[in-house]
């Protein structure tokens, strides 16, 4: 086994940015006048972007069209995109360093292309990945691995020799079902997860620096 691309997911594995979400939706629908069921935000976190939206609105009815409910509730977690969220711990380092022995390295997610270019621009890796790929481009949510397939080909890799690294369940699952491997990065907001998560995948990490030396053993 040769692990030549790196397909990274944003948030919850390189930002330290899962608390943006973790209220968002609600958020939105309390200011439209809506009690949010309970749940939410799992149900629409497999989702595009414009996928929730389309359901935020038949949903519930709201008279918005689905264009201003995507636009208002990247709005909502803009300011922290653009000035504040941080990268996890190790991630500078550990990003630098793959790139300079030269691993081919992109980013997968489904949070809007502008909010993780502002952040990985102003955090001083976005120049380490080749490009930043998003659900909406591909028109599939992470259930499904569109997203996945396409990142590995634009690098020229295949499910066999590109790793995915993700934080959450769902993702890891689907991944690994189509034949990549995976490496889990622990969140504290997937905690009640963990376990089913090193499960399903490949490798489990604590600090996403740990990949360096994954590769270092796998790759000889």
């Amino acid at each position: 086994m040769k692990i030549k691309g790196l397909i990274f997911d944003l948030d919850g594995t390189l930002l330290d940015s899962m608390h943006c979400w973790e209220n968002v939706d609600r958020s939105f629908l309390i200011e439209n006048g809506i009690n949010p069921p309970a749940g939410i935000s799992d149900i629409v976190k497999k989702m595009t972007i414009q996928a929730s939206a389309n359901y935020f609105k038949t949903q519930f009815s709201l008279r918005q069209s689905c264009e201003d409910i995507i636009n208002r509730i990247e709005e909502i977690v803009r300011e922290q995109y653009y000035s504040s969220i941080p990268l996890k711990e190790g991630v500078y380092e550990t990003i630098n360093k793959l790139k300079s022995v030269g691993y081919r390295m992109c980013v997968a997610t489904a949070t809007y292309n502008r909010l993780a270019s502002a952040a990985l621009k102003r955090l001083g890796i976005i120049d380490c990945f080749e490009f930043i790929l998003t659900c909406s481009d591909v028109g599939a949510g992470k259930d499904r691995p569109d997203i996945f397939i396409e990142a590995a080909k634009k690098m020229d890799c295949t499910e066999s020799n590109a790793l995915v690294v993700e934080d959450s369940l769902h993702c890891i699952e689907t991944a690994a079902a189509a034949g990549f491997y995976t490496a889990a990065v622990y969140d504290r907001f997937s905690e009640n997860e963990w376990d089913r998560i090193c499960s399903s995948a490949w490798k489990n990490i604590r600090n996403i620096s740990e990949i360096t030396e994954i590769l270092g053993k796998e790759n000889v």
